[in-house]
């Protein structure tokens, strides 16, 4: 444990902070990759699974609900874990307990039980909650100027494991060819060994811990244990009309895409899809959540988080009307699952770092931790719905559902950018006086870092 992570309240020289943010965005892109690889492995076939498991299309659905549930639910133990002992323990978990749920599933599809399939799965969400968390990470020793980049580049890292990953699914299911285990569950074999591995690389090179670092940084009176609690958190969201829009973001972009994508493999199917074009098209989609995300943070940057958020809903809504009215066309179903993970990207960039600039530093875990389990409820209860909203009705349907969920996210945002425009008019020459000094806060760093 190094004399940072020891005692919060020791500086750390300026002429460090360079070096430890690129070792900690380099150990968190690769546990991101390998995150990724683990998660797409699985998830690809797992509303295909559910089916062949409990025998129903109505109840196909419930398998990524339960792992959206899962990744919800661990939100919370997560963000109070990292709050009481920084970063690496929570995402050493999550990871840990995401393997132990890949085996799980495993043994349920064996056996044929769709119950315990279901307990899988929403273990095998933590360590979606473990990539997740990343995000945040590195976030935590960024400059503010660059917060939306630095989320970026650790999203941007999942891309190369989540492509492969539905690309590795048909393999890793002629892999436990002979061993009694349905070809569908193969791929989450692959990924408990997968989760291990970014557990361990993460518990050895993630020193020091990055939330504990920036906590040294801050100033003394954000250093108290009531000032960073999930209460003082919780606070901190109510008390922020921008942390609350941010809510929003991340929310609608979250359900919107997991609602639309859980279900687009089942609709390939019926449509004569393989299981390899299956992997080719969420691929596609996956690529656009995360390739482009580096593009998506540039732009929060450079523009402004609102009008990220605004494209976010713009892109979302395209996605939607190209799945929704495919049909038997597979090019254009994989045309607008790509649009929907430009989409995610957008949403998820700008929110997060929308919510990271609206909260003080000290509540800032415990207010990220609120946002990933309002994000992954919510997406939850949509993936649930979308099975029975596809069973009763159409895929078509599930679309144009989801896209009303983007009506009041593009209220919003566009109030939010109304609100900008008329308090910039007002205090224009208030502004110009601060903007000097301002500009100087952002580039110094973070405050209680101590000049070389």
């Amino acid at each position: 444990m190094t004399a940072v992570e020891r005692s919060p309240a020791t500086p750390v020289d300026a002429a460090l902070l360079p070096a430890l943010r690129r070792r900690t965005t380099g150990v968190l892109v690769a546990s991101q990759i390998l995150g990724g690889l683990g998660v797409a492995t699985g998830i690809a076939l797992s509303a295909v699974l559910a089916r062949q498991v409990s025998g129903t299309e109505a109840l196909s659905g419930l398998a990524p609900t339960a792992t959206v549930a899962g990744t919800a639910v661990l939100s919370m133990p997560m963000a109070a874990l990292m709050t009481a002992r920084g970063r690496r323990p929570g995402l050493v978990l999550a990871y840990l307990v995401g393997a132990l749920g890949a085996c799980v599933v495993v043994v349920a599809a064996r056996a044929g039980n769709y119950p315990l399939l279901l307990c899988g799965m929403a273990a095998f969400g933590a360590a979606s909650s473990a990539n997740l968390q990343a995000r945040f990470a590195a976030a935590d020793l960024a400059e503010p100027r660059r917060r939306a980049r630095a989320i970026s580049n650790v999203v941007w890292a999942t891309t190369i494991g989540a492509v492969l990953g539905p690309n590795i699914a048909a393999p890793a299911g002629r892999s436990v060819a002979g061993l009694g285990i349905p070809p569908a569950a193969g791929p989450f074999l692959w990924a408990a060994g997968i989760f291990v591995m970014a557990a361990v690389l993460v518990a050895v090179l993630l020193r020091p811990d990055p939330l504990l670092t920036a906590r040294a940084l801050a100033p003394r009176e954000e250093r108290s244990p009531q000032a960073r609690s999930l209460r003082a958190g919780l606070a901190a969201v109510v008390a922020s009309p921008r942390a609350r829009l941010a809510l929003v973001t991340v929310a609608v972009s979250h359900t919107a895409m997991v609602s639309v994508m859980s279900m687009t493999p089942l609709d390939l199917t019926h449509h004569g899809a393989s299981i390899d074009l299956i992997g080719l098209v969420i691929s596609g989609h996956i690529a656009g959540m995360y390739a482009f995300a580096p593009l998506m943070g540039r732009l929060a940057d450079r523009v402004g988080r609102l009008s990220v958020a605004g494209l976010a809903a713009g892109l979302l809504a395209v996605a939607m009307f190209l799945a929704g009215t495919a049909g038997a066309s597979h090019g254009q179903t994989a045309a607008g699952l790509f649009v929907l993970g430009l989409g995610w990207s957008a949403g998820l960039v700008s929110g997060s770092a929308l919510l990271t600039d609206s909260v003080p530093q000290s509540a800032r875990a415990a207010a990220q931790g609120i946002s990933d389990l309002t994000m992954n409820t919510s997406a939850g209860f949509g993936g649930a719905i979308a099975g029975l909203i596809v069973a009763q009705a159409s895929y078509a349907w599930l679309n144009a559902a989801a896209a009303s969920l983007l009506v009041p996210l593009a209220v919003l945002v566009l109030f939010a950018r109304t609100g900008d425009r008329k308090g910039k008019g007002k205090g224009k020459g208030k502004a110009k006086g601060n903007e000097g000094r301002s500009r100087t806060a952002a580039e110094d760093g973070p405050p209680g870092v101590r000049p070389s």
